[in-house]
């Protein structure tokens, strides 16, 4: 019999328990739950057969019962049951050591429940894991706290009564598949109503003048360019307008507004008089300045920062900090708070003190919580320990290198001195016009120290030279314009070569092939400017917003922006979050019908009474009942409502300006408009169109694209059959012979260039189309083929299976290989899985995690399988990764391929065959001469 174990503890995820087991020694068995090893019904086989037939059992919420929750063991966790049952049979105590959130806090009370011990329960806490932090903690235990427990609990029912009344509803009235969320939904409409407002955005022209300076004729190396920002109009000095002074929705100046907007022709007038005015220094203005540090990072605003500066989205920040954290290298990652420990504070203290000496630091530093609805007492994110390292100093590699950098910057940072510098203002005049310039000098870095030693593309200086005032200033020299030439001839003389570059360029054709015309640049030179419509959401911007409304946590930001992109209410266009027409349809039925339940007040008021259930100043049955049961209850207005919700009219977009209607459909959104003869017109829109950059102009090319029907371009003259320009839900592409019949091969397609005008494609330039892929040539440095193509996201280079998108002045029919090693240098190197789980049993082949598209994948070789949405990434066991691989494999058909042995190992093991067959054949030749010589 196994020696008796003086405790049991138990955390959530494999990676903590080895990483703990290694600390507390061998009078603790350490074992994972795996996250919550009982949850609500998932599916209807979850549910308990003796509730079954009840009414509210597809909840798996009991409203008639003061909502108690019908938890259930899920399949893939009765093996961990098994174990941590045999485990604590051989324990004198259970030592719950989760999380110290709400979540860890029911993690743990479930395993309470689950294994009902007959020995003491402690509960055990730590914000680290290191060998200090974890010995304390043990020797310090406290009771479970069954008010975070209620909280947690409340939360799961609430999120759960909220999306199974509310998604059934959008399956009926929209389309399958949808869902509905408690913050997931008020997420979608932040995005929605930016799109709106995109949309109703008027865009304003208006000028402003640039001037190219020198402290004198003598002195052009010193040039510097300033910029007008006052006119004299009446005797007195007015503001240039700026973006700053429009309205998005008229594109007209602001009411109030006293600005000067300035048209093309007051530009070019004033730079024209200005040409000839004397320029002098009016003002010299220094303004010292301080700005003090940030608080050390809480949870959105790491992700915030990973997405700025690292690139990382919301849920590879997460999944980095959780190995982070698990490997001992930072505190918990799931806070609120920016606050710091006494033992944080001494640790940063020496970093400054060592590494940039006294006068850098001004601590301590107390920030306290980061908003008034801050969970329960944690510290900031911050290197763990006493004593803090680099990543270089601790081996770290990758992201979680950039991503330790960055937190460790910060912290350290946070307790330093404020950075001071010295801002200087010249404002220089001439005629009826006014210029200013402002430079920037450090006087003392303070904590911008650490920061640009990290990342030193961090702002530096930003030197003027020296000018007093009253000093006259000289425009610099320009190109010696033609005799008698004036700015007036010059400022012609540009907007006709614009004209005449703009009508000589060829689709597709480089910048650096275009026609040059060589024009004197004016000075004063004119500028021409639009206002710019409100910006799309980011990730880093959109958790920026929810955390200032007070909406969901911080925790659960990184899963539901993966969740709005996962159900279709959002696709990435580079850093953007772009709504889908689906989204807005969505959100329009929730706003019309529900308005409450996607209000940003109303939310941030839930959040708030999660908190005061947390903080047991609620009760959590009295709070459920209002929101859900009731007259004016969730239940009740889902029915009351329901009949009359069309589901053409909720598929039906009416977009302001917009002629046609944009209807929601089973393959896609597509436009709806009615012919003067009352025929129904419809034409798919293409994916990559966003609901703010619609028009009637695309709806009118579309319709009449379809209506016209495939375009015939004529007979390929090599293959004999004839090319199709064809619109589908990807754009504009290319069809080389008839549509096929059941049971027939798909003919050859490739995309237009987004760069093309559909109307441009002849012949020549649809059959060059066709023939790609095209072998540019052999790369220079490894010999491997690089090939040319156009794809579903448009042209690109490829290269040892490797791709790389064209710019859009790149040609894919005549890129040169010159250009192409270019392009294939900025391919981004193989992506680094989030989670290495190890071998798989029977191929071999290293199973890992990956952030994809759609989210977290399980790769297997060249097999892929998606997780499920409730599985965290640091939570996923080999056996379920096999499972999930296997069933993937299944339903695909394919099977598991083994993976291929070693280069070095085949030839280690041809070498030792041969090795082998030569000493054989040498011992058979010596046997054979010695009987040889013994017959003899």
């Amino acid at each position: 019999m196994a020696n008796r174990k003086r405790g049991l503890i138990v955390v959530e995820s494999p990676a903590k328990a080895k990483k703990i087991a290694g600390y507390v020694g061998n009078d603790y068995s350490v074992m994972a739950s795996v996250g919550h090893i009982r949850d609500l019904p998932q599916k209807a086989a979850d549910i308990p057969k003796s509730v079954k037939d009840e009414p509210w059992s597809r909840l798996g919420v009991n409203p008639n019962a003061g909502f108690e929750p019908i938890y259930v063991v899920p399949p893939d966790k009765k093996k961990v049951v098994k174990e941590l049952k045999a485990a604590l049979a051989n324990a004198d105590e259970l030592i719950l050591a989760t999380d110290e959130d709400r979540e860890g806090e029911a993690i743990g009370w479930h395993v309470l429940e689950v294994l009902q011990p007959k020995v003491p329960v402690k509960r055990m806490t730590f914000s680290e894991i290191t060998k200090k932090a974890i010995l304390e903690a043990l020797e310090n235990t406290r009771n479970l706290d069954t008010d975070l427990v209620e909280a947690q609990e409340t939360r799961r029912v609430l999120d759960r009564l909220y999306g199974y009344t509310l998604s059934p509803l959008l399956w009926k009235k929209i389309a399958p598949k949808l869902s509905a969320g408690r913050v997931q939904s008020v997420a979608t409409r932040i995005l929605v109503q930016r799109e709106l407002e995109r949309l109703a955005f008027k865009k304003a022209e208006y000028w402003d003048i640039d001037a190219k300076v020198a402290p004198s004729a003598e002195r052009t190396d010193e040039a510097f360019t300033v910029r007008l920002f006052e006119v004299k109009q009446d005797g007195a000095w007015t503001a240039v307008a700026t973006g700053k002074d429009f309205e998005d929705e008229t594109g007209q100046l602001k009411p109030g507004r006293t600005a000067a907007w300035l048209s093309q022709v007051d530009a070019v007038a004033m730079a024209n008089r200005l040409a000839e005015a004397d320029w002098t220094v009016a003002e010299v203005n220094k303004r010292p300045g301080r700005r003090k540090p940030f608080p050390p990072y809480v949870t959105s605003s790491m992700q915030q920062a990973a997405n700025n500066v690292l690139g990382m989205t919301a849920r590879q920040a997460m999944s980095t900090a959780q190995r982070l954290y698990e490997d001992g290298h930072i505190t918990y990652m799931r806070t609120d708070s920016t606050d710091l420990s006494g033992e944080a504070l001494n640790a940063a203290k020496q970093v400054v003190m060592n590494d940039y000496g006294a006068k850098h630091f001004a601590g301590p530093r107390r920030y306290g919580k980061s908003n008034q609805n801050a969970q329960e007492a944690h510290e900031a994110i911050r290197p763990a320990g006493q004593n803090w390292q680099t990543s270089k100093q601790k081996g770290l590699t990758g992201g979680e290198a950039r991503l330790y950098d960055l937190i460790y910057a910060r912290a350290v940072a946070s307790q330093m001195a404020d950075h001071e510098y010295e801002t200087t203002t010249y404002v220089i005049e001439a005629g009826d016009g006014r210029f200013k310039k402002s430079g920037t000098v450090d006087t003392f870095l303070g904590w911008q120290a650490v920061m640009r030693d990290f990342f030193p593309s961090r702002r530096g200086d930003d030197t003027l030279p020296n000018v007093q005032q009253g000093q006259g200033v000289a425009l610099t020299p320009l190109d010696p314009p033609g005799e008698g030439d004036d700015w007036a001839k010059r400022w012609k003389a540009i907007q006709e070569a614009k004209e005449a570059i703009a009508k000589s360029r060829r689709p597709g054709q480089k910048k650096a092939d275009q026609p040059k015309i060589d024009v004197p640049t004016p000075n004063p030179a004119p500028l021409e400017h639009f206002t710019q419509p409100p910006a799309r959401y980011t990730e880093a911007t959109l958790v920026k917003k929810l955390e200032e409304e007070g909406v969901g946590r911080p925790s659960t930001y990184a899963s539901i922006i993966s969740t709005i992109q996962d159900r279709g209410y959002a696709r990435k266009s580079g850093s953007q979050l772009v709504p889908t027409f689906t989204a807005m349809a969505v959100t329009r039925l929730l706003e019309d019908n529900f308005p409450d339940l996607v209000d940003l007040k109303f939310t941030a008021a839930m959040e708030q009474q999660l908190d005061d259930i947390a903080g047991g100043q609620m009760q959590r049955a009295p709070y459920l009942d209002r929101f859900y049961a009731g007259d004016n209850g969730l239940d009740a207005q889902v029915k009351d409502r329901e009949e009359g919700i069309d589901p053409r009219n909720a598929c039906t977009l009416h977009l302001d300006g917009l002629e046609s209607s944009i209807r929601v459909g089973r393959y896609g959104p597509y436009f709806e408009k009615k012919a003067a003869d009352g025929e129904l017109l419809t034409a798919s829109l293409p994916d990559e169109i966003a609901p703010a950059d619609v028009s009637n102009e695309l709806a009118e090319e579309l319709i009449e694209l379809k209506s016209r029907g495939p375009q015939s371009l004529g007979m390929h003259p090599a293959e004999g059959l004839p090319i199709y320009m064809k619109v589908g839900p990807f754009g504009t592409y290319l069809q080389l012979g008839e549509d096929p019949q059941e049971g027939e091969k798909k003919p050859k397609r490739v995309s237009v260039p987004k760069n093309v005008e559909p109307s441009e494609v002849d012949l020549k330039l649809a059959c060059d189309l066709l023939s790609l892929p095209r072998r540019i040539g052999h790369h220079p440095v490894d010999g491997k083929v690089v090939n040319a193509g156009v794809g579903r996201f448009g042209p690109y280079v490829q290269h040892a299976g490797r791709y790389k998108g064209l710019e859009k002045d790149d040609n894919v029919l005549t890129i040169d290989m010159n250009r192409a090693v270019e392009l294939i240098k900025q391919i981004k190197g193989k992506k680094e899985p989030l989670r290495v789980i190890g071998e798989h049993p029977e191929t071999g082949q290293i199973l890992e995690i990956h952030e994809g598209k759609y989210g977290p994948y399980i790769k297997h070789g060249t097999l892929n399988a998606t997780l499920p949405k409730e599985r965290e990434v640091a939570e996923v066991t080999l056996a379920e990764a096999v499972d999930l691989i296997q069933k993937k494999a299944d339903k695909s058909g394919k099977t598991l391929r083994k993976a291929a042995k070693k280069k070095g190992a085949k030839k280690a093991a041809k070498k030792s065959a041969t090795k082998a067959s030569k000493k054989s054949t040498k011992k058979k030749s010596t046997k054979k001469k010695a009987a040889k010589k013994k017959s003899s």
